[in-house]
């Protein structure tokens, strides 16, 4: 079986970007030229008749740059000030650009709360449902802006790979600062060899996860992004860790080509999300 080519096939994909790929290191403020090939990107994905949802990292980040803060705050009342300011930025950024492509989206903010309960994951469920309907793009980020330590899901990696199981996707591609997985870090252990495939994501695998993250802004490190790779499979979606500096590599990845690290779907009959919710 070729995984890779298999890839071409996918018609739900959930497309999640950190920080670190929508932002310049030097200043923090939005790359523009990224974000930009980003969209088209998308776009064109809808253009094939995909159902596309973008899960976007960036907002405390973005408002810390519009107020000058010089990075994320460590006080939670700050941290949510510039997430009120930079989901605001975003998003208008975002829709301006979608409108280029007469590419229509939404706005869909969640906590862990919106998932616990029966009734709020019911609508929250229809809202996306509805909205991949109509051709609409949702772009998705947590709510940090009333999220705390016990209602939030803390990285977005986690974010989507929970979003790509509650609509039944097929592909999860998390677009990231590193080519993929490989056997310890690169940027300090230079023999660290890549990982092309996974097929059955066992401890052996899940071991090579360590909590770091390359980037002064993003949250997820490779542990979480093996964390979102269980999640992701086990609900029956392939996974596919790729670098998100050239945001061009969404459509090489959806035309079987050889980028990043695909993590094949392993659909477990035990697996259920409102149990992995409660357990985080």
């Amino acid at each position: 079986m070729n995984f890779r080519e298999a890839l071409r096939e996918k018609q739900r994909v959930v497309v999640k970007v950190g920080t670190s790929s929508l932002t310049h290191a030097e200043t923090g403020k939005l790359n523009l030229t990224r974000l930009e090939i980003l969209v088209r990107e998308l776009s064109d994905l809808r253009n094939q008749g995909k159902d596309v949802v973008l899960v976007s990292s960036g907002a405390i980040g973005v408002g810390s740059a519009a107020l000058g803060l010089g990075g994320k705050p460590a006080e939670l009342g700050k941290s949510q000030a510039c997430a009120a300011v930079g989901q605001a930025r975003l998003m208008m950024i975002y829709q301006k650009l979608f409108m280029e492509y007469n590419q229509m989206s939404g706005q869909i903010l969640m906590t862990k709360n919106t998932l616990l309960n029966d009734l709020n994951r019911y609508n929250a469920r229809n809202t996306f449902q509805a909205l991949l309907q109509m051709g609409v793009i949702p772009i998705v980020n947590e709510n940090d802006t009333v999220s705390t330590y016990e209602i939030q899901f803390g990285d977005n990696d986690t974010l989507s790979a929970i979003v790509a199981a509650l609509i039944g996707a097929d592909l999860l591609i998390l677009l990231s600062d590193i080519d993929g997985l490989f056997s310890d870090d690169p940027r300090t252990t230079p023999g660290a060899k890549f990982i092309d495939l996974v097929e059955n994501l066992d401890e052996h695998f899940l071991r090579m996860g360590k909590a770091t993250t390359g980037s002064k802004v993003g949250t997820g490190g490779m542990a979480t992004k093996l964390s979102a790779a269980k999640i992701a499979t086990s609900a029956g979606a392939d996974m596919v860790i790729a670098n998100g500096e050239d945001p061009h590599v969404l459509h090489k990845i959806l035309e079987g080509r050889d980028y990043g690290t695909l993590f094949a779907a392993n659909p477990r009959e035990e697996f259920y999300l409102l149990d992995y919710i409660k357990n985080m």
